[in-house]
């Protein structure tokens, strides 16, 4: 991944768009990480895997419950609503 100062990013703003195309560019200010620039695919595409990996790991939670033996009857026990 680039690499570039907050000052480089301000005076290159066009070069650091232009960059995304190759990968994310990391901002630093002070040595210390401070943003990350991407292009919008890259955005989408990890917007969409996060979505995916929640839906699975929600899908596995469940899984696992019901394995468990949690099922509408226990959970409305569990949380007293009848």
């Amino acid at each position: 991944m680039q690499t570039i100062t907050t000052s480089q990013a301000r005076n290159e703003f066009a070069q650091v768009i232009e960059s995304t195309r190759r990968g994310p560019v990391l901002i630093q200010r002070q040595k210390r990480d401070v943003a990350v620039i991407m292009s919008a695919d890259e955005y989408q595409r990890l917007v969409h895997l996060n979505v995916s990996e929640f839906q699975r790991f929600c899908d596995q939670v469940g899984h696992d419950a019901q394995a468990a033996g949690m099922n509408e009857q226990v959970l409305q026990e569990l949380l007293g609503d009848d």
